[in-house]
């Protein structure tokens, strides 16, 4: 009886902190996806140029969260350790890191940003217009520009706050920003109400404001709660952080920077080899990842707790309580995956339908949102895997095992297939599925083993 109330309690907390997170970007990708769905009904080439520079601006928001990743591993345990300076030191860390790696994106998307965009436009017989694609993602990415330092200030807060225990506030201002994207996607995509209809630069006008909207609701609360949240007194006093504390996070959490640039540079790289067969298959596989980003909010709320979780029982000392902790919610995470994985494949058909596309875009959709909740399962044991190597401080180890392997792996095989031989997009793409199994495989030897059971923050 001991044993089941143990085990009741553990699912509580688990799901305390992922439900939060769940509904955040649940709600979230769900607004994305009808935006994705606005745009959609514009026709191929808009829906085709929105979902390229989406890709690229990826690339920025993983570099943005690899890097605040670093510092949140001691963000955790420093909260387990209840020492509010260590927090905030870690906090303007994030701050001044955030600062570089929006200057250097706006930078690289204003000079280069009509090369990379045409990285993705190749000819083909399906028929697609690549000059007006190329001219509505000139000019979605113009105005996502100007969002990008929001969103780097909403991660600083949002991931310092869930990794002090406070996950709902992340998710009410996420909330509040996607109804203020809804809204205004609808007003100014297609001028209702008596606004413009500005088409694509609607879509990108709604996305800026709702971060800004986001930022404000984070920001006034954590500086109106400073009794909850200790480390926001005398947080902007000034941002010098202790070289010491720099030093660590640089050597345990850079290295996570680089993975998740390295990570989202593979999956760009993918979705280039994927474009190689047409505007078609840009657009299949826009539809089915948009579906697949809101079905896989489940496993990736569980890698959350997982980094949450096990990061507080390291940094208290539990070392074989984080073992046992760890294991348990992995199951869970895959068992409750396998469930999502199923409900996503009844979508599979009826979802690419709403799309104001090609039947043929249609079709590519509905063979990969099969694919994709077939191996549900697998990304949630990868995902959670990642996590616990993470918590730990094993960066280099979690490096290998994910940015390294998506560009060493899954990258080769995908570019293989899309410049040496005539297999279709859906081949291409199972193909990359099947190369990602290492990453299960080696990532259950890493767990097994243990090699990620460290208190990084001990005295």
């Amino acid at each position: 009886m001991k044993l089941i109330e143990r085990n009741k309690a553990l699912f509580k907390s688990v799901l305390l902190i992922a439900l939060p997170i769940m509904v955040q970007n649940g709600f979230t990708n769900f607004v994305n996806l009808l935006d994705n769905i606005m745009v959609g009904r514009l026709g191929t080439e808009p829906m085709s140029g929105v979902a390229i520079v989406n890709q690229l601006t990826f690339v920025f928001s993983l570099c943005i969260f690899g890097g605040f990743s670093g510092a949140g591993i001691f963000t955790s345990q420093y909260f387990g350790k209840d020492d509010a300076e260590g927090i905030r030191n870690t906090f303007r860390f994030k701050l001044i890191l955030g600062a570089i790696l929006t200057t250097v994106a706006v930078s690289v998307f204003l000079l280069f940003g009509d090369k990379l965009i045409g990285f993705f436009l190749s000819e083909s017989s399906d028929g697609g217009d690549l000059a007006a694609t190329l001219s509505y993602a000139e000019e979605y990415l113009r105005i996502m520009l100007i969002g990008l330092p929001a969103f780097a200030m909403v991660q600083a807060y949002a991931s310092t706050l869930r990794e002090c225990g406070q996950t709902v506030v992340p998710m009410k201002a996420g909330v509040a920003a996607v109804l203020v994207n809804l809204v205004f996607n609808y007003l100014l995509i297609y001028g209702k109400l008596g606004f413009p209809a500005l088409g694509v630069r609607g879509a990108a006008i709604a996305t800026v404001i709702s971060r800004y909207v986001e930022a404000s609701v984070v920001m006034v609360w954590t500086h109106g709660k400073q009794n909850i949240m200790p480390f926001a007194k005398t947080l902007y006093r000034t941002l010098k952080v202790p070289k010491a504390l720099v030093g660590r996070i640089m050597s345990k959490g850079m290295i996570l920077l680089v993975n998740e640039a390295l990570w989202s540079l593979g999956m760009t790289l993918l979705t280039q080899c994927y474009s190689t067969r047409g505007l078609n298959a840009v657009a299949g596989v826009n539809i089915a990842n948009t579906l697949n980003n809101l079905f896989k909010v489940v496993f990736l709320a569980f890698g959350s707790s997982v980094g949450i979780i096990v990061g507080r029982l390291l940094g208290a000392g539990k070392l074989e309580e984080a073992r046992e902790t760890d294991r348990k919610i992995i199951i869970f995470s895959v068992f409750i995956s396998s469930f999502v994985g199923l409900l996503m494949i009844s979508f599979s058909v009826v979802f690419p339908r709403i799309y104001n596309t090609t039947q043929a875009a249609r079709a590519i959709a509905t063979s990969l949102i099969l694919v994709q909740g077939i191996c549900m399962p697998i990304d949630a044991f990868k995902n959670a895997t990642y996590f616990t190597i993470r918590s730990g401080g094993r960066t280099f180890i979690t490096f290998l095992f994910d940015g390294f392997s998506n560009i060493a792996v899954n990258y080769p095989i995908a570019f293989i297939l899309s410049r040496f031989t005539s297999a279709s997009v859906l081949w291409i793409f199972i193909s990359v599925q099947i190369g990602g199994l290492i990453k299960c495989i080696l990532g259950y030897i890493l767990v097994k083993r243990g090699v990620w059971i460290r208190n990084i923050v001990a005295e």
